[in-house]
């Protein structure tokens, strides 16, 4: 059973994933942790706005910044991730089962409206 935390919390997770940069942070740091520097660097936007995008990955549970010495690296927190597969994965046998009647139902309609290829014109033929 979804409690009403799990259900806010997968809230925040899929509106931090609905962002192209905040779902690019986040592949970054699938290869490993990472400065806010270094998470900035492909972006053409300031070192501010990153760290926005950061905070809302921090905030859905996304992301978790670690300490050593002087630096805070972000590392990426996959349990969040497990959570939105799990949540996902109890649609798969209704999706699929959408997805192959409506391939039955295209297919049905192609060979309703498929008419035979019309033979080439006597002209058509004997002047290319």
């Amino acid at each position: 059973m979804v409690t009403i935390a799990d259900d806010q919390q997968l809230d925040a997770t899929f509106a931090a994933l609905a962002n192209s940069t905040r779902r690019a942070i986040l592949a970054r740091l699938a290869q490993g942790q990472a400065s806010v520097n270094e998470l900035a660097e492909p972006f053409a936007m300031t070192l501010p706005a990153v760290s926005k995008h950061i905070k809302v990955l921090e905030h859905a549970g996304l992301v978790e910044r670690t300490h050593r010495a002087q630096s805070r690296p972000c590392a990426l927190a996959p349990a969040r991730l497990a959570a939105v597969s799990t949540w996902a994965e109890q649609y798969r046998s209704i999706w699929e089962d959408r997805f192959d009647r409506l391939e039955t139902y295209v297919t049905s309609v192609d060979r309703e409206h498929s008419f035979p290829a019309s033979p080439a014109s006597e002209t058509e033929r004997t002047h290319p």
